[in-house]
């Protein structure tokens, strides 16, 4: 772990390598597991606002999840999250032609129907970020259906801070992603 102004950031973001294989894992992220996509306030908001615009291009079940659920939700916990389907698809997933999943909200800012690609917890994926009352945990989130994207981050040797570059400078800023390079290079 090293500082970067308010983060704690895990090495394993600049040892470890990974680049999505959507072809092998066919977007699993966003259809397993047992919770939605992290969210801030902020973009509790945005989702509000851009739902009319996104909604198009979702599916019936998304759709039905979201007005009865809402577009987002709040766990138990107190976490804001994207509703699911089920408990298991992400309200926001749509399937291409070959079934692997896509991200409905991402589809409307590809269609220039919005401007706001994704919650930057999709975008950030594989890292996740963890705030604290004094700082932001930065840290890389393994998962065995990602065993091919680090498979192939290997192969082509793209370390996960390079995959999430855009992510990240969306996240903490050009500054701050100009010193994790720095540090990166410090570690070879």
């Amino acid at each position: 772990m090293f500082q970067l102004g308010k983060t704690i950031v895990s090495e394993d973001i600049i040892e470890k390598d990974f680049l999505c294989n959507l072809t092998a894992c066919k977007g699993a992220c966003c259809i397993d597991g047992d919770a939605g996509a992290p969210l801030d306030h902020a973009e509790v908001k945005i989702l509000e606002d851009i739902y009319p615009k996104v909604k198009p291009f979702l599916r019936k079940e998304g759709i039905e999840a979201i007005e009865k659920q809402g577009t987002s939700i709040t766990t138990e916990f107190g976490d804001l999250e994207t509703p699911l389907i089920n408990g298991a698809d992400c309200a926001y997933v749509i399937f291409d032609d070959k079934k692997t999943a896509l991200c409905g909200i991402e589809e409307a800012y590809n269609q220039g129907e919005i401007d706001w690609e994704k919650p930057v917890s999709c975008h950030l994926y594989p890292i996740r970020v963890k705030e604290y009352t004094e700082f932001s945990g930065v840290n890389y989130e393994k998962w065995d259906i990602c065993d091919d994207a680090c498979t192939l981050g290997k192969e082509l040797g793209v370390p996960v801070y390079k995959f999430v570059k855009e992510a990240l400078i969306r996240k903490f800023g050009e500054d701050w992603y100009a010193e994790l390079e720095k540090v990166a290079e410090s570690m070879k």
